[in-house]
């Protein structure tokens, strides 16, 4: 679905960075709609779109190799506001006739940079002002044309600009929250550069999809594939909006949810619940359990949980009569980590990467696939969805699947359900769900001796875990008080059988991904 249609955008264009997510999302923010595309398509996607802007991202390679990525030349003569980063800024310079050398001395971390108020892009920062540093060239001479907006004592190019052509470059990161004045540096560059007025807004995506999904299906069938989590509830509301009882809502109970979602989720979108869906729950769980029996590798485990969900709903399909579409609730950060391009693959989602080769369906309708989690949110809301539901905890769709390390059986669900039910009722009980992105129990695959009334006991350690994110590509661990993590280990070790030891996990985003597989 083309969600950027009628709305300036901004185009990220792909080297390879590690913030690349991150760029998109802060453009967002400002009301700026934003699209990451592989270096590789660029050309194609700008004439496609007739983006107000090019933000050129980050990578781990250094320009003058002649294997490192570049794009077209002809980028630079479209009459488009660049802004370069990183990786960016250096091929910009490189391109352009500038030359780029290895750094007498590398930058990494928070750095004082000294930046010149008569550019456009330092409007209204500090003189001197922290940035993010993560480099080992520089720019040792700027291409013709250009001139230098900002530096570091080891660094003589920091910044540089050339406004005839609206070209700009930055060596720092403005997209990390460590650059303290980033967010106004790339408010001025999409407004003040590329002229985007902030057009991007939740109400307008709210209205023009429901229009572009009533253009889509025309007359034809769609069944949703609904988890009852943030994503796919959002999702179902929407294809309700848009083509009501053309719609039928297909729940898995996979037996891979937590304890008591089964009945929680038809509660509210069953018959009896406050939307008048066409609601069906498939009692899958032993199915699942066969299929994944033995299986120990993770993406093996998400690949099966993904096909199979994709299987059960063909055979409603079939039971429903024709069908055309098959809607899911995937959003951005899943296409980011499935691979774009030619990106590395984090993991697959059992909605993206995990899907069969073969998906009896003429065409998969995803809705929210351009979105961020917060936006998701808000596009929730937008729809009027009770705010218990638009701000529940996500949870995976391979579910507890990919939070049991090694070989899922009905003994270790029985454990890791029972561990995280106890986890999120004594968080709640404290107020600090309100300050999470995610948190909960999953089982490790390591067993430990203790003692337990006198008894020697060999069973599994529990791993907790809880972040706080705002937009679920990066996240740092929270820290949870020490008391609370003490009533939670007694209990998990007094109520839950099989267990004798609960750790808690403080890996921050990256290097450690939110889930464990």
């Amino acid at each position: 679905m083309n969600h950027q249609s009628n709305h300036q955008s901004v185009l990220v264009i792909d080297f390879g960075g590690q913030y690349n997510q991150l760029i998109a999302r802060r453009v967002r923010e400002c009301s700026v709609f934003a699209e990451v595309i592989p270096h590789t398509k660029a050309m194609e996607k700008i004439k496609e779109t007739a983006p107000a802007g090019l933000i050129f991202t980050g990578g781990p390679n250094s320009v003058y190799d002649d294997a490192s990525p570049k794009c077209e030349p002809e980028i630079f003569e479209l009459g488009i506001p660049i802004l370069g980063i990183c990786y960016g800024s250096q091929l910009m310079a490189y391109m352009l006739g500038g030359r780029v050398e290895t750094a007498p001395v590398s930058e990494y971390g928070r750095t004082l940079v000294n930046t010149d108020g008569s550019s456009v892009l330092f409007e209204g920062v500090s003189r001197e002002t922290v940035c993010w540093m993560s480099h080992t060239d520089y720019i040792a001479q700027v291409p013709e044309g250009f001139r230098t907006i900002a530096s570091t004592p080891v660094c003589p190019t920091a910044a540089m600009e050339c406004p005839e052509k609206k070209f700009y470059a930055t060596q720092f990161h403005p997209e990390v929250m460590h650059t303290e004045e980033g967010k106004k540096m790339l408010e001025n560059f999409v407004y003040r550069v590329c002229g985007c007025t902030g057009d991007w807004k939740m109400d307008s995506f709210v209205e023009t999809t429901i229009r572009q999904i009533r253009e889509k299906v025309g007359d034809g069938r769609a069944l949703c594939a609904l988890s009852g989590g943030v994503d796919s509830s959002v999702a179902a509301v929407l294809m309700s909006k848009a083509i009501g009882k053309q719609l039928t809502c297909v729940f898995v109970d996979q037996g891979l949810l937590r304890k008591n979602e089964g009945d929680e989720v038809e509660a509210v979108f069953g018959p009896d619940g406050p939307y008048d869906l066409n609601f069906i729950r498939v009692n899958a769980q032993q199915r699942f359990y066969d299929k994944l029996a033995g299986v120990t590798e993770p993406e093996q485990k998400r690949k099966i949980i993904g096909e199979e969900f994709i299987r059960v709903f063909e055979e409603e399909a079939k039971k429903i009569g024709a069908v055309d579409f098959l809607v899911q609730g995937t959003i951005y950060p899943d296409v980011i980590e499935s691979g774009l391009g030619k990106s590395a693959v984090i993991k697959s989602h059992h909605n993206v990467g995990g899907l069969p080769d073969y998906v009896d369906f003429k065409e998969i309708i995803e809705p929210l696939r351009m979105l961020f989690k917060d936006e998701v949110r808000n596009a929730g809301r937008e729809l009027g969805i009770p705010e218990y539901l638009v701000s529940r905890q996500p949870f995976p769709g391979p579910g507890l699947g990919i939070r049991i390390i090694g070989e899922v059986t009905e003994e270790k669900i029985r454990i890791v359900q029972d561990a995280d039910y106890i986890f999120r009722e004594e968080i709640a009980k404290t107020g600090l769900d309100r300050e999470l992105g995610q948190y909960f129990a999953a089982l490790t695959n390591m067993r430990s001796v203790g003692v337990m009334g006198d008894f020697r006991t060999y069973d599994y350690a529990i791993a907790l875990r809880a972040v706080k994110t705002s937009d679920f590509m990066t996240a740092e661990a929270a820290q949870i008080p020490w008391d609370v993590l003490n009533t939670v280990t007694n209990r998990i070790v007094n109520e839950v059988k099989g267990v004798n030891r609960v750790m808690y996990d403080c890996t921050s985003k990256p290097p450690g991904t939110i889930e464990f597989e």
